[in-house]
């Protein structure tokens, strides 16, 4: 849905965004007017969307998981995976209780489930777990025991990005186009096999198919390239959660990519788009303008991807600034 639409369907947008927070309240009734842009654009930006102000299908289902508050229905794993802003606090909360649920991402998988009902099992609770009203009660009694630092899922991941190789060789990465970029992704890819890495090229607009691919090869890193109007470079982050590696590799290619592109590189942002948020590995995504001419001279931008992953390997945790 975009500006100028009309209907059943952008009222139901309207009732959703206004629940989330963001109604557009002088907007007419069932009208995607330019005030209801405005408010999907907060909406976008506030939950770590690509901030256009037009609902697809990323945003419809960010704002239909936004409706959920943790209490509103039993969480379980199922198939497909529960998702919501519900099961994001699940996990935060279980997180901060040193239960490791695995990155917060509001999906319910097998981290998720395993921690939950490891919780249930610690505080006398049936451990079958299914998150009910008994559940989220001794979650919120629990809260003021709740750890102030890092949550056991940053520091697992810190750690275990800290034993790595310092070295490309042998790496699984995945290069990912999305589209726009002509011969980049595959001079990228090149340059890193150069280095040693073992690299799958993938070629999809569907940030979540990407990612179920990636997923499945096991990457030890996920590279995101696409075109966009304004050049930026995304890890994932959410309400209280970050993927430190994927914001250390973000730094590292600002500091490469900057010098190197004509247009200005926005500092790397926390964004939850799909791509980001459901692959397994650090990932990142690198959004250049199109049309410029250094991309036509490939090789210099993808030397510099190829160092900043090279320097990111070696200390892939610590937190670089351009």
């Amino acid at each position: 849905m975009g500006r100028g639409d009309r209907g059943d369907a952008v009222r139901d947008l309207q009732r959703r965004l206004t629940a989330a927070g963001f109604g557009p309240a002088r907007a007419p009734w069932g009208y995607y007017c330019d005030e209801t842009r405005a408010a999907v654009a907060a909406f976008q930006h506030d939950h770590g969307l690509t901030a256009d102000g037009v609902c697809d299908d990323v945003t419809w289902h960010a704002l239909v998981e936004a409706s959920w508050v943790l209490g509103d229905r039993p969480l379980h794993l199922r198939r497909p995976n529960l998702r919501g802003d519900d099961v994001a606090e699940l996990q935060r909360r279980l997180g901060r209780l040193g239960f490791d649920p695995g990155r917060v991402d509001g999906i319910l998988g097998p981290d998720t489930a395993n921690a939950l009902t490891e919780f249930q099992r610690n505080v006398e609770l049936t451990p079958d777990g299914i998150c009910g009203p008994q559940t989220v009660r001794a979650l919120e009694r629990l809260q003021s025991r709740a750890a102030t630092g890092p949550a056991v899922t940053v520091v697992r991941e810190v750690e275990r990005l800290s034993h790595g190789e310092p070295t490309l060789q042998g790496r699984r990465v995945v290069v990912g186009h999305l589209g726009g970029l002509g011969s980049l992704p595959l001079t990228v890819s090149r340059a890193l096999q150069a280095r040693g890495s073992s690299v799958l090229g993938l070629d999809d607009p569907d940030g979540a198919h990407q990612a179920r691919a990636a997923n499945r090869f096991q990457a030890d890193v996920y590279l995101g390239l696409v075109t966009a109007t304004d050049g930026s470079i995304a890890f994932y982050a959410t309400a209280g959660f970050e993927s430190v590696g994927g914001h250390c590799l973000a730094d590292l290619l600002h500091e490469e990519l900057a010098p190197l592109l004509s247009h200005h590189v926005a500092p790397p942002q926390g964004m939850r788009l799909p791509v980001l948020r459901e692959t397994t590995m650090p990932a990142v995504l690198v959004a250049l303008q199109p049309g410029r001419p250094e991309l036509d001279h490939s090789p210099a931008v993808a030397a510099g991807i190829a160092r900043a992953l090279a320097r990111w390997v070696v200390a892939p945790v610590t937190v670089h600034r351009s």
